[in-house]
């Protein structure tokens, strides 16, 4: 096994993507991962606790990078502008978009997948939440404010992934016009 290749942590997640891809995630073992990645089991598990786990990684540097920008903001902004910087922000640390489709189309075809997502957004919208209440807004507007910039976020990141060549910060305004133009009947 070629030890010495860098990226491992990278390396690990498009070997198992290509096999979710092409055999299906279900068939698809740790012990295959590793193989096609040119490394151990071993390696596998030091940057994953299962191979579920490979189609949600980054979510503690998605995590910082929101609290980073959510800090950035001045004092005074309403909720759901300090979160939309947040997002925009986030956009720097994104992965190549024909990953992101791939990823999610393996993502659209498990149900447990799906599920694993939805819990990676509460925890997220969670994060923003409290770190608003840290800026002094109240829980419950906190609260609706990061349950709004996901939903705006799960659009945006759906027809950023779908447009090549796109914005994000552009697709981000459009859906976060879409969720006004709903509210407002």
């Amino acid at each position: 096994m070629a030890r010495w290749e860098g990226n491992t942590q990278g390396r690990l997640e498009r070997a198992a993507l290509d096999l979710f891809t092409e055999q299906g995630y279900d068939r698809t073992t740790v012990a295959q991962i590793a193989r096609r990645a040119n490394l151990t089991e071993r390696s596998f598990y030091r940057w994953f606790s299962d191979k579920r786990e490979v189609l949600f990684g980054g979510g503690e540097q998605l995590r910082e990078c929101y609290l980073t920008a959510i800090g950035a903001v001045p004092d005074g902004t309403p909720p759901l502008d300090t979160l939309m910087a947040a997002l925009t922000a986030a956009a720097g640390i994104f992965r190549p978009r024909d990953f992101l489709r791939e990823r999610a189309a393996v993502i659209a075809a498990n149900p447990p997948l799906q599920e694993r997502e939805l819990v990676k957004i509460a925890s997220l919208a969670g994060t923003m939440s409290d770190a608003l209440v840290g800026r002094g807004h109240d829980a419950r507007t906190a609260r609706l404010a990061a349950d709004a910039a996901m939903a705006i976020a799960r659009l945006a990141n759906e027809r950023w992934v779908r447009e090549d060549g796109a914005d994000y910060g552009e697709v981000l305004a459009r859906s976060r016009a879409d969720l006004r133009s709903v509210l407002s009947g």
